[in-house]
């Protein structure tokens, strides 16, 4: 089985370490942890690794967030995965920091670029994992919040639960979708 693992976040240094690219980080963990690489490829980065009987394209989007159904529908065309074996991993502000939701579907939430992915792909149909950057802004700053680094009390939480998010991809991939969140979302 092939599946299409996309990490959501804006290419650039200057965007290193920011709430917004969480997607980013996990992804490069998981293909770190298997001793891959990413290469430059049209829409963005992409790495491919096996776990057990499972193919994993995995994909860093060069698009910027607005604009990553442009890549997430080419690679799903090019690769010929099927949407139900589609994961985007994604920050979402509306869960305390380091917390981890798996989910089947569901709304953009106002979050950009999974508007952009609904808008192109014409459905929410698709599984994403949520990774909570909390929500320590006030009103009308929702923007320069997700664009902030981390703090370095946050950074020294990040480590453990990048890792399991990284399991939460694994899982999906050969438990399935289901099986996924019954054994992580809680946890």
């Amino acid at each position: 089985m092939k599946y299409l693992v996309v990490g959501l976040g804006n290419i650039g240094k200057e965007y290193w370490g920011t709430r917004h690219n969480i997607g980013f980080r996990i992804v490069n963990e998981l293909i770190d942890a298997a001793d891959a690489a990413f290469q430059e490829e049209r829409y963005g980065a992409i790495a491919r690794i096996r776990i057990k009987n499972a193919e994993l394209v995995v994909l860093k989007p060069n698009t910027f967030m607005n604009l990553s159904g442009n890549a997430v529908r080419y690679w799903l065309q090019k690769e010929n995965v099927p949407i139900a074996q589609l994961l985007i991993v994604v920050d979402d502000f509306a869960l305390p920091l380091g917390s981890l939701r798996m989910k089947p579907r569901g709304s953009h939430a106002g979050h950009n670029g999974l508007r952009h992915i609904e808008e192109v792909l014409g459905t929410n149909e698709y599984a994403r994992l949520r990774f909570g950057i909390g929500d320590d802004f006030s009103r009308e700053r929702q923007v320069d919040f997700v664009l902030s680094k981390f703090s370095d009390e946050e950074t020294g939480k990040l480590p453990e639960r990048i890792q399991y998010a990284v399991e939460m991809i694994k899982s999906f991939c050969l438990a399935g979708i289901d099986h996924t969140m019954n054994q992580f979302n809680h946890k």
